[in-house]
């Protein structure tokens, strides 16, 4: 998943910095009390083109600075200036591979009290290499988890604030304690919210169906780049609403997204085999066609991609 000890500058405190320098004090208030937003950002080498191409970062960084402004965050910096930061780490980096982008906001005074008036703010982004997050070579065996999703009107879901994802972690942790890949989790009228830390779609009668931004999800962008790719490359509508636990039972396919996990498809809930118990035609198709658009392969999406423009190696050989 991650190679660690890879990482040689962050951006941090309004600067890049070499990565050992982007610390932290254990009394900082983000880390005692999960008052911070992150995001995740992927970024896909396409060796053809000898470049590394960030899926959807813009969009990943307004998202960012929408959250920011809920829980009282001050970013100085706008999204595009955001995107450039990460496009210079990247290039810095000369990773030559994918790779992961954590921006991260959050409350830095070092104080004890929960109260967020009077706290400074910071800003940092860390890039780092990153393969799959799930095997993406078979099908997921999931479980709907004990643990409830928490409540938009408790903490959010739809902003990546970092406390809520013990509530992840929770689920998480059950799942794969209890010998499966992954939870799904219910919100708290009992209708299916979304996995750990990925958005869930249901087909069914070859309609794709997906719980609604009402139901506890992240609103996320991959989910938005799915359905649109139903929509216009496989004819296939897309419906948002409620969805019972017991669908999930008799879903002809089911499939995750997310930056994270990509597109997963599920093979089996709580030991019930989805469909015929194989990935589905249109998980499968719908797989493919983002790896093609993420990789600049399809250049009918080529506005969801910020190239990075790395540096070849005849100019990195000539500058040694």
């Amino acid at each position: 998943m991650t190679s660690t000890g890879t990482q040689k500058y962050a951006f941090f405190q309004g600067k890049i910095v070499p990565y050992e320098l982007a610390k932290v004090g254990v009394l900082t208030h983000g880390l005692n009390y999960g008052t911070g937003v992150f995001e995740g950002i992927r970024g896909y080498w396409n060796p053809d083109k000898e470049d590394l191409f960030l899926l959807l970062a813009r969009e990943h960084y307004v998202r960012f600075l929408k959250n920011t402004r809920m829980i009282f965050i001050d970013v100085p910096y706008t999204a595009d200036e955001l995107v450039e930061y990460t496009a210079e780490l990247c290039r810095m980096h000369r990773f030559r591979e994918d790779v992961y982008i954590r921006p991260l906001a959050y409350k830095s005074s070092e104080s004890i009290g929960v109260s967020m008036q009077g706290i400074a703010d910071d800003t940092a982004i860390v890039v780092t290499p990153f393969g799959n997050y799930v095997d993406m070579d078979r099908g997921l065996a999931v479980c709907v988890s004990s643990w409830k999703r928490s409540d938009d009107n408790a903490i959010p879901g739809r902003a990546k604030i970092t406390g809520n994802y013990v509530n992840s972690a929770l689920a998480k942790n059950e799942a794969i304690l209890n010998g499966y890949d992954e939870a799904i989790v219910l919100n708290q009228l009992g209708y299916v919210s979304e996995a750990s830390a990925a958005n869930i779609f249901l087909v069914r009668d070859g309609v794709l169906v997906t719980p609604s931004v009402a139901d506890g999800i992240l609103e996320g962008y991959t989910r938005n780049a799915v359905m649109m790719l139903a929509r216009d490359e496989l004819g296939v509508r897309c419906v948002e609403r409620s969805v019972g636990r017991s669908e999930l039972y008799t879903a002809d396919e089911i499939f995750l997204c997310g930056t994270g996990v990509q597109v997963a498809p599920i093979t089996s809930v709580d030991r019930r085999r989805v469909g015929t118990g194989e990935v589905g035609p249109i998980s499968s198709s719908l797989q493919s066609m983002y790896f093609d658009v993420a990789r600049a392969r399809n250049p009918k999406y080529s506005s969801w991609l910020t190239p990075v423009q790395m540096p070849s190696r005849v100019a990195e050989a000539s500058a040694m």
